[in-house]
């Protein structure tokens, strides 16, 4: 049996010596502990050294896609075609079935070759004479480090220094376009105090100084394609009362200039904005689909790079631009920040901000998830980003409406299937309070009244006849005498008694005074 066996040297090929021993596949790293008995196993019968890392590189991406380098195809030509009648053990199942379609050679990949493969592996350096450990440690950092970028695919379009600046420069524009915006806003209000209250936008502020120049001239100006017919209106009338200083002709040039400098670098921007925002959807696509372009752009910038912004986990995303504010915190013990820089994201801006913080957190795990997707990744689409966005607005969703549900396994399925509908709270005016007739009909309501009058009579013959129960009680029971008790405790018992008794006396006479003056 032979062996194929690559390293970032080169293409080695052994010839198994004692194939019983193979058979033993938990035992088998014993017979590789030392290079003497490696060496009773497996003898090197073929080394092809690569020439350069360029070589290496091409060897180990055929390799790695499963496919058959034209070097190792003429090793495998020369070498093994001599013993066709010998299996080839491989490492890799599908660069096995390659070979056997192309060079007829039958090969083997089972895990009695893993082993062996690791075997070979650990005594490397004993097996293979004639190669230094320094120039092979040498050509596997080489290796490696060419394996790298090429899986990376380094291209200019992938150059994220381009969106580091363009971001730099939008932001400067920014802070210059307030400073000329406001010099010249109030550099001709000593003239014309007024136009400012009526124009509230800079731009159509200044693309109007620059047309009209002096205030006298809005009266006879047509301005009806910077403004509408109704402020165009209110702008004329105002600049015949206005209350603004004369100027000379000089000043009025130099605020003309300063209006074109402002009106080219607005355009300028506009300009800079559209190249950023085709620069993040070429590197960040599913990044851009998340945050926007400006917020992403600010957090490339911020990390220095996008394979740096890669490796920063969830946490420190969410934080990025608040380290200031998160050291004080620490140092004085008080509540950190629950943002930074992804603050302005337009999924955070939507919230209330009590749901604030939540959303900033879950956006940023999933942030995180399409940044190291877009850095690390082949594939160009913003599919990821879409339904990573698409869970973060479910949850917004859920958040507003104060539900419980979970995103995860079930919850995905009813948050997809859902959809949100406006429900108005919008109340019908009932006009039956208007009414001022009664309800109930007059029949209905004279028998109310005599059903109550009959209630009210039984109550009063029912209260009669208990009374005169009452009374026939008392005269039958005997007037009990007045007793000297010897026992001392039970003198405050009798005197409670006889004002009872006195009370009934007094009731009996007066009713028998009301009995004779009725016969009367």
């Amino acid at each position: 049996m032979l062996v194929l066996f690559e390293t970032a040297a080169g293409y080695a090929i052994f010839k198994v010596l004692n194939e019983k021993k193979l058979q033993e596949v938990d035992s088998l790293w014993k017979e590789f502990e030392t290079p003497e008995k490696a060496n009773k196993i497996v003898k090197l019968k073929h080394f092809e050294k690569f020439q350069d890392t360029t070589e290496a590189l091409a060897a180990s991406t055929a390799l790695v896609e499963g496919k058959l380098s034209k070097n190792l195809k003429k090793i495998l030509k020369k070498i093994v075609a001599k013993d066709a009648h010998e299996q080839l053990a491989v490492a890799d199942a599908k660069l096995g079935g390659v070979i056997k379609d192309k060079l007829n050679l039958s090969c083997i990949h089972s895990p009695m070759v893993t082993e062996l493969m690791r075997g070979i592996r650990s005594q490397i350096e004993g097996l293979i004479t004639g190669l230094p450990s320094r120039e092979m440690a040498a050509m596997c950092l080489g290796l490696a480090h060419s394996l790298s970028r090429y899986k990376l695919k380094f291209s200019p379009d992938k150059v994220d220094t381009m969106i580091i600046q363009a971001i730099s420069l939008l932001d400067d524009l920014d802070k210059e376009l307030n400073n000329y915006i406001m010099r010249c806003r109030e550099w001709y209000g000593w003239h014309f105090p007024e136009l400012g209250k009526i124009i509230t936008d800079n731009l159509t502020y200044c693309k109007c100084v620059r047309k009209v120049g002096d205030r006298t001239n809005f009266a006879s100006s047509d301005v009806s394609d910077i403004l509408p017919e109704e402020i165009e209106e209110d702008v004329k009338a105002a600049a015949e009362i206005s209350m603004g200083t004369e100027v000379s002709e000089e000043d009025i040039n130099n605020i003309i200039h300063l209006c074109d400098q402002v009106i080219e670098i607005s355009e300028y921007r506009t300009q800079l904005y559209d190249y950023l925002k085709n620069r993040m959807m070429a590197i960040a696509p599913n990044l851009t689909v998340m945050v926007g372009e400006l917020v992403g752009a600010r957090l490339i910038a911020h990390a220095g790079s996008l394979l740096n912004l890669a490796k920063h986990p969830a946490s420190t995303v969410q934080l990025l631009g608040a380290e200031k504010a998160l050291f004080r915190a620490l140092k004085t013990k008080r509540d950190t920040p629950k943002f930074g820089l992804i603050y302005h994201a337009s999924l955070v801006g939507q919230t209330n901000t009590k749901n604030k913080g939540k959303i900033s957190r879950m956006l940023a795990a999933k942030t995180a998830l399409t940044i190291r997707y877009d850095a690390l990744g082949e594939d160009t689409s913003a599919e990821m980003g879409a339904e990573n966005r698409l869970k973060v607005e479910t949850r917004l969703r859920l958040l507003e409406e104060r539900g419980i549900r979970r995103i995860s396994g079930t919850g995905k399925a009813l948050a997809k299937a859902d959809k949100y509908q406006n429900k108005s709270e919008i109340k019908i005016f009932d006009p039956s309070g208007d009414s001022t007739l009664p309800a109930v009909s007059k029949k209905r309501k004279i028998q109310e009244v005599e059903e109550q009058d009959t209630e009210v009579a039984v109550k009063a013959k029912k209260f009669k006849a208990e009374m005169k129960e009452e009374t026939t009680v008392e005269d039958d029971e005997p007037v009990k005498k007045k007793k000297k008790k010897k026992n001392k405790e039970k003198q405050p018992e009798e005197e409670e008694a006889s004002p009872a008794v006195e009370n009934t006396e007094k009731k009996k006479k007066k009713k028998k005074k009301m009995k004779d003056e009725d016969e009367d």
